[in-house]
């Protein structure tokens, strides 16, 4: 069973939430504020969580960030916010989607049932003679150093990991890291996450062992001596 949260203030919504997603294989957890939400994040194992940004005992967006630094699981939002500026803030504070009010309880259906297939597919931890990326921890170490990566560089490193040995495109790449697409996105950011992620992992940025560049085509992690799990060190 899939243990999931659902923070969100009106009992109606809160249960009808549970409701649409009750003939999923998911076990609720229901929070009606930020306070009883955190006692359950503590005391239970928690997958994934459904989270309203408009709490009454607390900001929503500066709990999505607690969430996220403290127990690294998926974060699907709830807001009646519907400005950009809302949503870019959301997904920049480490949202993994979001769903705008009022919804459709199968879209929600949806969005939760893709995060969890993701988190379930998704590489844990990446270790190798020169490495070790903890993605679930988000703890990222080149031999005795800490490297600290922000999310986009994050997402880009774990797609490189997850196919390694494969190229990636430039344009599959974008559609993955940024949910705005390739339409929406600035052409040279991708260039730009790769070149702070070489110089933060490679010991010769300007020569990359690790994140190759195929001309004409992506980028593929190149490194071989690697030991993949699904847990952490040890």
């Amino acid at each position: 069973m899939h243990k999931i949260l659902i923070v969100e203030h009106d009992r109606a919504l809160n249960n009808g939430i549970a409701l649409a997603l009750k003939a999923e294989s998911y076990l609720f957890l229901q929070a009606f504020c930020q306070e009883e939400a955190q006692e359950l994040l503590n005391t239970q194992k928690v997958e994934l969580a459904v989270l309203d940004l408009n709490l009454p005992d607390g900001d929503g967006l500066e709990f999505l960030k607690e969430i996220k630094e403290k127990y690294g699981i998926p974060v699907v939002l709830l807001t009646a916010r519907d400005l950009e500026k809302d949503i870019v803030t959301g997904l920049e504070s480490g949202a993994d989607d979001y769903i705008i009010k009022p919804f459709s309880l199968m879209a929600l259906r949806a969005r939760v049932n893709n995060q969890v297939r993701k988190t379930r597919s998704s590489l844990q931890v990446y270790q190798s003679r020169d490495f070790y990326f903890s993605f679930q921890r988000m703890e990222f170490s080149k031999g005795d150093r800490r490297v600290e990566l922000s999310k986009t560089e994050q997402k880009l490193l774990q797609l490189l990991v997850e196919n390694r040995g494969l190229t990636l495109s430039r344009n599959e790449l974008v559609e993955r890291i940024w949910a705005d697409g390739p339409k929406n996105v600035d052409e040279n950011a991708l260039s730009v996450v790769v070149k702070r992620l070489r110089d933060k992992l490679e010991d010769n940025p300007a020569a990359p062992r690790y994140i190759k560049t195929v001309y004409g085509i992506g980028y593929t992690w190149a490194d071989g001596r690697e030991r993949l799990s699904a847990g952490g060190r040890g």
